[in-house]
């Protein structure tokens, strides 16, 4: 009697998966423990275990399909040999895409000093490329199609059409593959491409936010040459401690905590007909992650040292990119900071991550020439490195004169950093 691979209770108020990749193909042997899919729900993905040792016997959903919590999935024989994966890393990397249906899946084939995956052959084949031509980056050292995308579209910077089925999640958009359909013919073809539950997610909140709450964005600029100052003096000192860099996102949160402090309103949330003040900042820091956006939240962050919150960050912005981050992790937040100028973007209206009322929006350092010193006596023209900065609130409990205060507040700490130490 084979074991049933069933999907497990992932979080409060999750009710179905999407099977989002497989990590193992059937027939394949698996031990205990070792991750077999991946899980995606409306708020994280999940790698799930196989329960015993043994073989894939068969697969009952393939990608993209949905499942509820507690369905059966997959089939595992229990003490069966099986075929050994031809390559591994951690239990997760790259399996094939498998179908329920009983042909078997195309394996890789080498060619030079690459694995090449089928789907990236064929476009190889297509296009006259050879493997060796293009750069490779998936895991093993393996081509994958979007490396040939990659390529092609490199050379001519135009899109290109895929006519094929995807066969797996694309990790560039996050999102699973149905057949493509064209349209117009020629030239012009398209790809209808599902969105993935977090996607999903992700819209309708932003949607919901720009609905249900009265938005408003001000803006200000910020002058970085005393924090970028203040980082050159003490990065080997601060890296030599405690083996992370310090970076520009703590001293945002500092600073916003200040503000905070001084502006609760930008830290309360609407409940109905009521304000909830909230005495605590758990501040939400977004990040790219490999699916979407996601808003981790460090708690408390008040409690937390400069060393603290950049290594929180940088924890989090490793389990966004492997898609590992926990419900837990990303649930609650009294306010965000989203930084659009590690992209490269200039100015940006960013929107607020209900319920709560207020984000902070960084951009990117420009250095231009602006005015400094006291007009009349030592007024001078400087080349600086200047940050424009965004904060769109909530105008139904935040004021504007709360709103415009606040941002300057945040300006003022920054360009004084030591007021951080001292709060004044």
């Amino acid at each position: 009697m084979p074991t049933e691979l069933k999907v497990p209770e992932v979080g409060e108020s999750v009710t179905e998966v999407e099977i989002g990749r497989w990590l193992v193909k059937e027939g394949d042997a698996v031990t205990i423990d070792q991750p077999v899919v991946e899980l995606e729900t409306d708020k994280v993905n999940q790698e799930l275990p196989a329960p015993v040792d043994g073989a894939i016997v068969k697969f009952l959903l393939k990608e993209g399909d949905t499942a509820r919590v507690g369905d059966v999935i997959a089939h595992i024989e229990q003490g069966a040999a099986g075929t050994k994966p031809s390559s591994s890393t951690n239990g997760s990397a790259g399996a094939a895409s498998a179908a329920p249906d009983p042909t078997p899946a195309p394996t890789p084939k080498s060619n030079g000093d690459a694995t090449v995956m089928p789907a990236a052959q064929r476009l190889l084949d297509e296009h006259g490329l050879a493997a060796n031509d293009v750069k490779a980056t998936g895991p093993g050292g393996r081509l994958l199609k979007e490396d040939v995308l990659a390529h092609v579209q490199g050379k001519t910077n135009t899109p290109q059409a895929v006519p094929e089925r995807r066969e797996s999640t694309d990790r560039a958009t996050g999102t699973t593959s149905t057949p493509a359909t064209a349209s117009g013919g020629g030239d012009r073809p398209e790809e209808v491409v599902r969105m993935n539950p977090l996607r999903r997610t992700i819209a309708k909140a932003l949607v919901n936010a720009q609905q249900t709450a009265a938005l408003l964005t001000t803006f200000n600029e910020v002058d970085m040459t005393a924090v970028m100052d203040l980082r050159k003096q003490h990065q080997e000192s601060f890296v030599a401690r405690h083996g992370i860099k310090l970076g520009f996102m703590s001293f945002f949160v500092k600073a916003s905590i200040e503000a905070l402090k001084q502006f609760p309103a930008v830290n309360a949330e609407v409940r109905g007909d009521e304000v909830v003040y909230k005495h605590y900042y758990d501040i939400g820091i977004a990040i790219g992650g490999g699916k979407g956006l996601v808003v981790p939240v460090l708690r408390n962050a008040e409690r937390l040292s400069f060393a603290g919150t950049e290594k929180a960050i940088g924890e989090y912005a490793v389990k966004a990119k492997d898609n590992k981050l926990q419900l837990s992790e990303l649930t609650g937040g009294s306010f965000t900071i989203t930084n659009g100028g590690v992209y490269g973007s200039l100015l940006s209206t960013p929107i607020v991550n209900a319920p709560q009322s207020g984000v902070l929006g960084m951009h990117g350092i420009i250095r231009r020439p602006i005015a400094v010193g006291t007009p009349g006596k030592d007024e001078r023209i400087e080349i600086r490195p200047m940050m424009y900065l965004a904060l769109t609130y909530d105008h139904r409990i935040v004021d504007g004169r709360e709103a415009v205060t606040f941002l300057k507040t945040i300006k003022e700490v920054i360009e004084d950093p030591a007021r951080m130490l001292i709060e004044a």
